[in-house]
């Protein structure tokens, strides 16, 4: 069997076949390809490896228990005023009313990887992610056994062809289904949480130099039969010099294109004819992303600072802001916004833990055109304005596990303090201290406290509002990890925190600054979770 029909059979004849959409013509370019620079590639190893991961999750008085959510603020203290799509429904409540929320959960990968002459890789890797007791299938009750029902089903998470060397060059060309990690994942990651992963349909052209590298990609993310093509779809290119060696520098740019339709839903005959009328319809949503990575040790001292800029259309948000009147959302929206995490640590090698006090900066800018001025209030053809914040595009990074970030939050700032500890060879010990602000604070409809309870006095004036709070509180957070051996890990993780009104009364944090986080009240909120890793 030739080479190209090794690698053909790998990717299509599996019994857990991918989409064949995006695939077939990839493949068949990277084949034709090969058969231009006549190439004659013979496979010389196969090896198999994979990971499990299990994890134990439990969070005290924080998640919402109530089915359906409700909304914080009744929709008639906030006539007129462009909140979102999800209003004020929140998910979590900040009490210790109710129950807690609980769930074990494990993922397992297993891969082949299949090695050529001339430099060819072909790599497959499969995927489940499940929830304890989802597939289960007896009833205690009565005995009754039947097939199990559930999400749990097996992926594809990778399947790409890879060819090194291309016609002697430095250059990598990887086409398929991938990972695309770059830095520590701030922006882009190959995680969704610590058991989730998260893969794209791309193809990679890496360039690497002597002390430089640089990568240019392209992805969907979508299905259709379009590729490339009026749908969505990330780019990027990478830099990253390592000359210097106390500093290692990268710059890079992400462009997210979105040309799906978007669905107005005018709610009157009246507001459909005039949005008509003026011309009011919503593009392409296009996010542009700059930014710089700067990493690397010296004299003891490590550090990291990472900025971005994003600017560029946001119409698929500005749909999401209707004030309820005859313009259906904002189709002027813009991206505009900054993104940055700074640390810097210094380890005392000499001392016994080697002990790491480290600080650390988070801020990720956000909008909150949430309020209507008297004026406004009264025209009939005010026009709403979306709150568009800082897109943090497909990250990994979780700065506050209670709030449960899992990189969804954005008009978020931190300031930390910490220490890290080598306690043995294997035991890795980290707690640090935190406070937490909004960027923008949402202001609530005007209201007293009676008993406790606060209660809105002006329905329908939503002109009328108290001001804010941008302080969600402080936090304490560690962890300590195990490294029982080099392909197995133990993880304990646990998260205090001290909500404040910011955060209890409600901000919009979540989801890219488009959630609603209020609560009922301001009780200690916490989470823990423990962890183990194997690979092999």
């Amino acid at each position: 069997m030739s080479s190209f029909e090794t690698v053909a059979g790998m990717l299509f004849e599996s019994k857990y076949r991918p989409s064949r959409r995006l695939y077939s013509l990839l493949v068949l370019c990277v084949f034709l390809g090969m058969l231009a620079w006549e190439a004659s590639a013979e496979l010389t190893q196969v090896s198999v490896g994979g990971e499990i991961r299990i994890r134990g999750r439990w969070y005290i008085n924080a998640w919402e228990d109530q089915k359906p959510l409700v909304n914080r603020i009744d929709s008639g203290y906030l006539p007129w005023r462009s909140i979102g799509s999800t209003g004020t429904t929140s998910l979590f409540k900040w009490d210790s009313d109710g129950k807690d929320w609980t769930r074990y959960e494990s993922s397992v990968k297993l891969n082949v990887k299949a090695d050529f002459t001339n430099n060819v890789t072909a790599f497959i890797e499969f995927y489940d992610w499940y929830v304890f007791g989802e597939s289960f299938r007896s009833d205690y009750l009565t005995g009754a056994d039947s097939r199990g029902e559930g999400p749990e089903k097996v992926q594809l998470n990778q399947a790409y062809i890879e060819m090194r060397r291309i016609c002697d060059t430095p250059l990598t060309l990887r086409v398929g289904r991938q990972e695309l990690l770059f830095g520590n994942g701030w922006l882009l990651s190959n995680m969704l949480t610590p058991s989730q992963y998260l893969s794209h349909d791309a193809i990679r052209l890496t360039y690497t130099g002597t002390n430089y590298t640089v990568d240019a990609f392209a992805a969907k993310h979508n299905d259709s039969m379009q590729l490339f093509d009026d749908q969505k779809n990330l780019y990027g290119v990478w830099g990253t010099y390592t000359g210097f060696k106390p500093l290692s520098m990268s710059a890079y740019w992400l462009y997210v294109h979105d040309n799906t339709d978007i669905e107005t839903g005018e709610s009157t005959a009246l507001g459909s004819w005039v949005n008509s009328l003026l011309g009011r319809h919503f593009g392409s949503t296009k996010l542009h992303t700059l930014g710089i990575h700067l990493l690397g040790k010296h004299a003891g001292f490590d550090y990291s600072l990472q900025t971005a800029y994003q600017f560029g259309d946001a119409e698929h948000i500005g749909a999401m802001f209707n004030n309820g009147g005859i313009f259906y959302g904002d189709n002027d929206a813009k991206y505009d916004n900054w993104g940055g995490e700074a640390i810097l640590g210094y380890t005392f090698e000499d001392i016994t833990w080697k002990p790491r006090p480290f600080i650390m900066g988070v801020y990720f800018q956000g909008e909150d055109n949430r309020d209507v001025s008297f004026w406004e209030w009264l025209n009939p053809f005010y026009e709403p304005e979306a709150s568009v914040s800082f897109n943090r595009l497909f990250s990994d990074r979780n700065y506050s596990w209670t709030i449960n970030d899992n990189s969804w939050l954005s008009n978020f700032i931190q300031l930390s303090a910490g220490l890290e500890l080598q306690l043995t060879e294997k035991v890795l010990l980290n707690m640090r201290v935190s406070k937490n602000w909004a960027d923008e604070p949402f202001n609530p409809p005007k209201s007293i406290k009676l008993g406790g309870n606060r209660v809105y006095v002006a329905p329908n004036l939503s002109f009328w509002t108290d001001k804010g709070s941008d302080d969600l509180g402080w936090e304490i957070a560690s962890y300590v990890m195990y490294k029982y051996s080099p392909d197995l890990t133990f993880g304990l993780f646990g998260n205090v925190l001290f909500p404040d009104d910011g955060l209890t009364n409600g901000s919009f944090l979540h989801f890219y600054g488009t959630q609603f986080s209020g609560g009922t009240d301001d009780d200690t909120s916490a989470y823990l979770f423990w962890m183990a890793i194997l690979k092999f």
